[in-house]
């Protein structure tokens, strides 16, 4: 007999937003009877403008703190609740419960993470009613270490308790945990999808939904090129890529919990449930039938040091000696192109805005470098395909297009893995670049399959 299939839904606070967005909720949860386990976010924005209530209750944070009155912010909040409470015709006692809230935070009893944590309990305490699941509090499955950082061990222990004394679906919600002793710590905002993916994990999920308000990755940004094309199946390797240089659609500490699990998931859009969305997973399939790039996304904002070695002096220790500067500064090299006597430590210019100057002299003290040369307003930008692995052509055809719109490239290195292709441009060559690209490997803007590149001379 076969196993039935788990399915654990994460939706977020766009998701949640009202009774409206409610009800799509739980269309979507009875649609698909695998669909046994929720967690929420808080209610996020309704309309352009409006505000989510977790950035509400930092703002209660931030008033309590400096003793000014949050009266309209916890009415503001309240309302948000009553509403869907009563549009819904739910029967929990929001207002008693939320009025008890209210004195509590007034009188500081609250610590500054629990009050956060509210907007989450809410919002799943209403949809758990909604659906007719069980509420579960996060604070009794997932667990802290008294320093902060998660316990998943203790996490899957809790939860199998939990499995034993709630027969039945469940909703959760999202963003925070406790450490042994009740107190209330949260995760880093986004926190939900990480929830969300913890849950999966334990449970041993077949599939993670997040649910959110876009239909899963694009192949580049909107805002820069014309409907650009879904990413249908994309990996956990090339997620990480893409994630880390711009494009973003779900927390990116939230894949590590089911990619170790080996659990796929997939980003759905709860406007549009009808939508495929976009698959994510350790492997994806390769072949003809594939795009030859996944995508290409970039940010501005970038610094590189030019350091050249003194080639009198010997090789070893020259780039470690450099190298440790930078830490002793705590900044980050994000990417670090090599020739034969010299590198590039590429760091965030937000990052050395204070110290570059004292970073250079502490590099020139120490390494005694024959050169050093700062490039500023550099962006860099990635083509990530896990299909550019072994193909004869591609590089040579992307800095083609990128010649043949006028843009000098400052900057080349690919990783060993070669499913990214990485470049640093000027600034205001920044979106002109990313355009040229995407047209490289799109025809009419679809992202061209591999078939149709071989052999390359002859398809361009």
């Amino acid at each position: 007999m076969d196993c039935p299939v788990i399915k654990v839904a994460k939706f977020g606070g766009s998701s949640v937003a009202d009774a409206q967005q409610f009800r799509k909720v739980k269309a979507i949860v009875e649609a698909d009877p695998a669909r046994q386990f929720v967690v929420v976010s808080a209610s996020g924005r309704r309309y352009s403008g409006d505000s989510k209530v977790t950035d509400l209750l930092y703002l209660v944070n931030a008033h309590v703190n400096y003793h000014v009155s949050c009266d309209s912010l916890l009415d503001s909040i309240g309302e948000r609740f009553f509403s869907i409470a009563a549009d819904l015709k739910l029967s929990y006692p929001i207002g008693q419960r939320f009025a008890e809230f209210v004195r509590a935070v007034k009188a500081r009893e609250y610590s500054p993470e629990f009050v956060v944590s509210r907007g989450e309990y809410f919002t799943a305490q209403l949809m758990a009613e909604y659906l007719g699941y069980t509420f579960v509090d996060a604070v009794d499955v997932v667990a802290f270490h008294q320093d902060g950082t998660l316990d998943l061990d203790r996490t899957n222990e809790q939860l199998q308790q939990v499995m034993q004394e709630v027969s039945g679906p469940f909703v959760m919600p999202g963003f925070y945990g406790a450490t042994r002793d009740g107190r209330v710590r949260l995760l880093d905002r986004g926190g939900g999808d990480i929830s969300g993916s913890i849950l999966a994990r334990c449970l041993g999920a077949d599939l993670y939904e997040n649910w959110t308000d876009v239909s899963g990755f694009l192949s580049a940004d909107p805002r820069i090129v014309d409907n650009p094309q879904p990413i249908a199946r994309i990996t956990y390797d090339e997620l990480r890529e893409l994630s880390y240089m711009g494009a973003s659609v779900l927390h990116e500490e939230a894949i590590f919990p089911v990619r170790e699990a080996g659990i796929p998931l997939v980003i759905k859009n709860t406007n549009a449930p009808g939508d495929p969305g976009t698959v994510i997973s350790e492997h994806a399939k390769s072949g003809d039938s594939e795009p030859i790039i996944t995508g290409v996304t970039g940010r501005c904002g970038f610094t590189a040091i030019h350091i050249a070695r003194d080639r009198s002096t010997g090789k070893i220790g020259f780039m470690r000696k450099a190298l440790s500067v930078f830490e002793r500064y705590h900044v980050s090299v994000e990417h670090m192109p090599t020739g034969v006597d010299s590198f590039a430590a590429v760091v965030q210019t937000a990052d050395v805005k204070d110290t570059i100057y004292s970073i250079i002299a502490d590099i020139k003290a120490e390494a005694q470098p024959a050169e050093i040369k700062v490039v500023e307003n550099l962006a860099m930008i990635a083509t990530v395909g896990r299909n550019l692995r072994g193909r004869a052509g591609v590089s040579g055809h992307l800095f083609g297009m990128l010649g043949n719109v006028g843009v000098s490239v400052r900057m080349i290195t690919q990783g060993c893995d070669e499913i990214n292709i990485l470049i640093g441009v000027e600034e205001k060559d920044f979106e002109r670049a990313v355009r040229a690209i995407y047209d490289a490997f799109s025809d009419h803007g679809r992202i061209v399959e591999t078939s149709e590149l071989e052999p390359m001379p002859q398809r361009f």
